[in-house]
């Protein structure tokens, strides 16, 4: 503050917003961000026009260290998010924002709806997956958490204090141009950075110990220290060893003869790029998910149902012979058709669905 009874219009905007006054001093590697979101905006492309059945184009991702208020000031009032916090490997927030208008526009809707949000889900879902692939391979067990959808106000959003790294995805359809805003915290930042080769990396301690073992170091520090052995002959000999600090520290060792000492071999930790994604999908391959098969749908008022009794037939929106849903989770993913194998019913999978078909199942 100037002084003890004014205060600036900076420094109210900067205490209703709800951050610290001034740059939290964290400095984020954005030229190596910039270098792999290069990349990764083709793959967003994709899946944009996978999912949307439309020709979008993209013509930049822009990679920027900003704050709380630079981010808010590009959002619309309204906004739908999706979080997909890093939660293995790397630590720390992650999350899409775009507006509903975009939003409506991939689904081809009028107004925000659940199947919106679903496409938005899939959509950001498939980009985050795609980067986790990418840099899984340099930072093992890498995951985020299951992505969330939200429609919002951007008040109610939520963006990290202090800097942090903001991806700017610009596409343009039909000459009207729609961005995806992708924002990671400071520390999830400068450690995909530091896993790229970056200058600027905050590794996690399983990371941080792995370089130290690798390098021949013990984890305390930086200074060596010389530890004496008892040799032939009583001579004393020295082994350098690392410790604390910047000096030598000597602690000696009895033993019976000259010791054969070699340099310890580790293994390499890293792995190439298709074991690491090999690894991500053996996380998962576990997990047990719902599989229906829907024979057909119909809508009844509530008074033909409680007229129902044995033998009522309900007549189903499928014709007979035509293929029946196969969903996982709700969500259809193919078609087929029943069979009978010893007296149970089963079904034979004939088609799967493309990402488009199944957000048309979705409308």
């Amino acid at each position: 503050m100037s002084d003890a009874s004014t205060i600036s219009q900076d420094e109210i905007d900067a205490l209703l917003g709800g951050v610290g006054f001034g740059d939290s001093g964290v400095k984020i590697d954005v030229d190596t961000l910039q270098g792999f979101y290069d990349g990764v905006k083709s793959k967003a492309l994709g899946n944009l026009n996978a999912l949307s059945g439309q020709n979008f184009e993209v013509s930049s991702a822009l990679v920027e260290s900003v704050n709380r208020d630079v981010l808010l000031s590009k959002l619309p009032d309204e906004v739908v998010s999706v979080y997909a916090n890093f939660s293995s490997g790397i630590t720390g927030g992650h999350a899409f924002f775009i507006s509903p208008e975009f939003a409506n526009k991939i689904v081809g809707a009028d107004s925000y709806s659940d199947e919106v949000g679903s496409a938005v889900q899939e959509l950001m879902s498939g980009i985050s997956g795609g980067e986790v692939t990418d840099i899984g391979s340099k930072v093992p067990g890498l995951a985020t958490d299951s992505p969330t959808v939200s429609s919002e106000q951007k008040a109610m959003a939520q963006i990290p204090d202090g800097s942090f790294a903001l991806v700017t995805y610009a596409f343009t359809l039909d000459g009207e141009s729609y961005n995806i805003y992708e924002s990671i915290d400071s520390d999830a930042a400068n450690a995909i950075a530091g896993a790229l080769g970056g200058g600027q990396s905050a590794s996690s301690p399983v990371q941080q110990q792995n370089a130290q073992q690798m390098m021949g170091q013990q984890p305390m520090g930086g200074m060596q220290m010389q530890q004496p052995m008892m040799g032939m002959g009583g001579m004393q000999m020295q082994q350098p060893m690392m410790g604390m600090g910047g000096m030598q520290m000597q602690q000696p060792m009895m033993g019976m003869g000259m010791p054969n000492v070699q340099s310890v071999q580790y293994p390499n930790l890293m792995g190439n790029g298709a074991a690491g994604e090999a690894g991500n999908i053996n996380l998962i391959m576990d997990v047990s998910m719902e599989m229906t098969v829907e024979l057909g749908r119909t809508k009844k008022q509530i008074k033909e149902i409680l007229s129902m009794g044995e033998g009522t037939i309900i007549e189903l929106d499928k014709l007979a012979g035509e293929p029946v849903d196969i969903l996982v989770n709700h969500k259809a993913i193919a078609k087929g058709e029943v069979v009978v194998i010893d007296e149970n019913f089963g079904v034979r999978v004939t088609e799967i669905l493309a990402p488009g078909e199944r957000l048309s199942e979705m409308r």
